[in-house]
């Protein structure tokens, strides 16, 4: 009987788990400080967990707020290369208007100013603002935004469930979007 198998490896750019000293390697964003609507994160597991060490993560701490934090890490190239993007999100509660995803971009001269707008290269995950609900897919090339016109599928329905959101971005400029591990979307960016 022959066999074979392969071992997928590759380089990781950035990992986060949110364990103790998260606070020295993150940045709170103070773009809405002056204006009193900044929001305030939290480290916790949440309302449901199944170990709650392992399952810490932050958390949005206030309601009707404006949030924004950033970590930097080094520069990178994918050239050639398939590029993963991952990431977990959990709403406890459901919300009226308010986003769960992230900003992948240059380095930022001053990190508190992150916020809208902020310099970026994707933005990628849950949106939702009344009956507007989407899963954001948008590059940004050149200066302009480049997005993925129809709309993606909005998982956050459900108040405690975790969603892993997963973004392959692969050398042919195609893209694969998957949340828990189900693809929702494969092909160009139009």
């Amino acid at each position: 009987c022959l066999g074979s198998a392969a071992v997928a490896s590759g380089k990781i750019y950035f990992s986060e788990t949110f364990g103790d000293g998260w606070e020295s390697r993150w940045t709170t964003s103070k773009w809405k400080e002056s204006e009193g609507t900044a929001g305030k994160w939290v480290s916790t597991a949440g309302k449901w967990f199944s170990d709650e060490a392992e399952d810490k993560g932050i958390q949005t701490g206030e309601d009707s707020k404006f949030f924004g934090i950033s970590a930097g890490f080094d520069s990178f190239s994918n050239a050639g290369k398939e590029l993963i993007v991952q990431y977990q999100a959990k709403y406890e509660k459901d919300v009226e208007c308010g986003g769960g995803y992230m900003k992948l971009g240059p380095k930022m001269d001053d990190a508190t100013t992150f916020g809208d707008p902020t310099a970026y290269n994707i933005m990628f995950g849950p949106d939702k603002c009344g009956y507007t609900k989407r899963t954001h897919l948008i590059f940004n090339y050149k200066g302009k935004n480049v997005l993925k016109k129809s709309d993606l599928s909005y998982k956050q329905e459900g108040e405690g469930t975790s969603h892993l959101y997963r973004l392959i971005v692969k050398p042919d400029n195609t893209v694969r979007v998957e949340i828990d591990e189900e693809k929702i979307y494969e092909g160009s960016l139009k």
